[in-house]
């Protein structure tokens, strides 16, 4: 079965001597391909696409791709796809096959997969390519967040500000008629533009009872949410980090799946409040 590590970036020298095939003198290896081709790996060469040579090594029934970058210095191991999400690569070893190559007959044959096959397996193992949008979500759904409200409900993300009234007042809007009833979660992004309110929100990561505390916060308790500036701040810091790497700057910033699928953004609060959580599509 092929081997394949998707787009994983080796850098290396490029030196060793070129490998012929059907009597066409190729461009040269990289010495850590040619290294493999010494160790008794048999290799073809698939082309120039985008750019850069591309090349095919087979040892001991395992298939590696490798895409030498236009200026020779480096070189990537994995598969290519180019801009509409499409491999390259297959359509690569599919004009090596049509023009006879026993290798890659023989390989089909031990295997009893294609190459073609093989590689179209092997890529739909990677991640797939995501759209702004999806990226985007999927930064916020790993971030460091807090629930409040019951699993189950469709849920919605916000960076939160310890001190920002507009967050104050967005997690109010909604604490009775919709958390408390079950009717929506709401997933805390807690941030700080400050040294005082980053310290908060790191304590509120922190603490055993998240949920508890931010509640006190809200009702006014002043001691609930303290700025200790011993408490480690790194997933504060991974927040901030996602807001300004999407250029947010403001809180709160809420976002969600809408129930049409698609993912939504909203910066500040929502002017209609009951078809905003109508529109909410995603559960817990």
């Amino acid at each position: 079965m092929m081997r394949l590590l998707a787009l994983a970036v080796l850098c290396f020298g490029l030196s060793g001597h070129a490998y012929a095939q059907e009597n066409t003198v190729l461009p040269k290896l990289p010495d850590p391909i040619q290294n493999l081709v010494n160790e008794g790996a048999q290799i073809r060469y698939l082309g120039r696409d985008y750019g850069m040579d591309a090349w095919i090594t087979i040892k001991g029934g395992q298939e590696q791709y490798f895409y030498v970058m236009p200026d020779g210095k480096a070189f990537l191991m994995g598969v290519m796809f180019d801009e509409k999400g499409k491999l390259v690569t297959v359509d690569q070893v599919s004009k090596l096959r049509a023009e006879g190559d026993e290798l890659l007959d023989t390989l089909a044959d031990d295997y009893g997969l294609s190459a073609e096959k093989a590689v179209k397996e092997e890529a739909a193992k990677a991640p797939a390519f995501k759209s702004p949008s999806e990226q985007l979500f999927n930064d916020i759904e790993n971030s460091n967040w807090i629930p409040l409200g019951e699993s189950g409900a469709p849920i919605l993300y916000s960076f939160i500000d310890p001190q920002c009234p507009h967050c104050h007042d967005f997690i109010e809007s909604l604490q009775k008629d919709y958390i408390d009833a079950g009717k929506v979660q709401v997933r805390m992004i807690p941030v700080g533009f400050k040294d005082e309110t980053r310290a908060q929100a790191a304590f509120l990561l922190a603490t055993p009872d998240p949920q508890g505390v931010w509640k006190r916060h809200m009702a006014g308790e002043k001691d609930a949410l303290p700025a200790r500036p011993e408490i480690n701040q790194q997933g504060v810091q991974r927040n901030l980090a996602i807001m300004q790497s999407w250029k947010f700057n403001v809180t709160p910033m809420i976002l969600y799946r809408g129930k049409d699928g698609s993912v939504k953004l909203l910066r500040g609060q929502p002017k209609d409040l009951a078809a905003f959580v109508a529109d909410l599509g995603s559960r817990v």
